[in-house]
């Protein structure tokens, strides 16, 4: 299953090449725009996050001062824009408390407890966590989002009934955990479920056709 998992990484990395994510220039940036995307095109969250740079405010000392209608007018742009307010006040008072707002602190902390630690942030969400972990703390925790569970569903790795956490460890599993490679083919899977591994597939021209070995995908 590694080798299978792998051969899938390595023919998308071919065909779209590396994926540079997550864009931000912090780690708290980067964590900033991961609540912020929730439920939301990137372009949308990226105005937010950009408003708040313009402002000086992307530390989270000077976030967790704002009051929370102050913040939600700033990130406006990211659409309901007064609950993210909310989760993102939550989740910077709780980076502040656990780790005085620490991202070397938070790189250090036993990675099972630290997840569900981000989990019991109100708001946070486990592809917002994963995300959050991944992408800003640099830990090995693969965001097994809809994506990458549809394209692994038809290629028969998974059922099309795996959830988050199901899909989430069978990846965990199966591959070297390293936080470099779950970026990249995290995002890579993205890239191949927006363009090819659509609600109706486009086989015929996918990187990955190799993998269906003649049989059409699973539905």
């Amino acid at each position: 299953m590694k080798a299978r998992l792998l051969r899938l990484y390595r023919a998308l990395r071919g065909r779209f090449g590396p994926q540079h994510w997550w864009p931000g220039r912090t780690p708290y940036e980067i964590a900033v725009g991961a609540v912020l995307t929730q439920h939301t095109a990137w372009t949308n969250a990226a105005r937010a996050v950009a408003a708040l740079r313009a402002r000086r405010l992307l530390r989270p000392d000077r976030v967790a001062a704002l009051s929370e209608p102050a913040l939600a007018r700033l990130i406006r742009s990211a659409g309901t824009y007064r609950l993210k307010a909310r989760r993102l006040r939550a989740f910077t008072r709780w980076l502040l408390g656990r780790f005085g707002g620490r991202w070397d602190r938070l790189r250090r902390a036993p990675l099972v407890p630290l997840r569900r630690d981000v989990l019991a942030v109100p708001g946070l969400g486990p592809e917002t966590a994963d995300a959050i972990l991944l992408y800003a703390a640099d830990r090995p925790v693969f965001v097994a989002d809809a994506y990458a569970r549809r394209v692994l569903a038809r290629h028969r790795l998974l059922t099309g009934r795996a959830g988050y956490e199901q899909a989430r460890a069978f990846l965990e599993t199966h591959l070297p955990s390293d936080p470099i490679l779950f970026n990249e083919f995290h995002a890579l899977l993205v890239a191949v479920g927006k363009r090819y591994c659509r609600a109706v597939p486009r086989c015929e021209s996918c990187p990955l056709k190799f993998d269906l070995r003649g049989r059409p995908p699973a539905a």
